[in-house]
């Protein structure tokens, strides 16, 4: 039975080498897979899945009125990427292909922002997804991160401002909770 899957962190964790990791053990068994990364995130030039370890590979790309139903072909998985920025109505899309069509999803984001704010999107990963599992990583002071702090340019903490704003180590440090509220 497929399944819908979260795997989710803080930033700068490995959630897209993990995610390019499996498109290559699916491809190399030779099945086809689709990988999916947000309209919205442009870092590395549109539709590609970037590592911060190197490794990079073309997507596709989806925005908030992208339906999954309507454009995914026979594959034997379909790779999700910056999965907070799916819509609500997305993720039923993806949970019912999972559950009704056969094909697992397995989708990769973050759970919230530099305020401590849910992502809409992860927030329906985490309610309809069948399989949950946290991908670790260290703050600063040795504990678990699990939260995000957004930086100005001057490496200073923001603390109010849009919910969506790209960028990568150089606008995002992850934190555990204590490092979190103490700032």
């Amino acid at each position: 039975m497929a399944k819908l899957y979260f795997r989710y962190s803080a930033m700068n964790a490995g959630k897209s080498t993990a995610l390019l990791q499996v498109a290559h053990n699916y491809e190399e068994q030779g099945q086809k897979v689709r990988l999916y990364t947000a309209a919205i995130d442009n870092r590395y030039g549109g539709g590609k899945v970037t590592s911060r370890l190197g490794p990079q590979r073309d997507a596709e790309v989806f925005d908030a009125n992208f339906n999954f139903l309507n454009e995914i072909p026979q594959v034997n998985c379909v790779l999700i990427d910056e999965a907070q920025f799916l819509t609500p109505a997305q993720v039923r899309q993806l949970h019912q292909l999972a559950q009704v069509n056969g094909v697992p999803v397995i989708c990769y984001g973050i759970r919230s922002d530099f305020v401590g704010e849910p992502f809409p999107g992860s927030s329906y990963l985490l309610a309809l997804a069948d399989d949950i599992e946290e991908l670790k990583n260290i703050c600063a002071c040795g504990k678990k991160a699990t939260m995000n702090i957004r930086v100005d340019e001057h490496g200073k903490r923001v603390t109010a401002g849009e919910q969506v704003a790209i960028g990568g180590n150089e606008r995002y440090l992850h934190a555990c909770g204590r490092c979190f509220y103490k700032g």
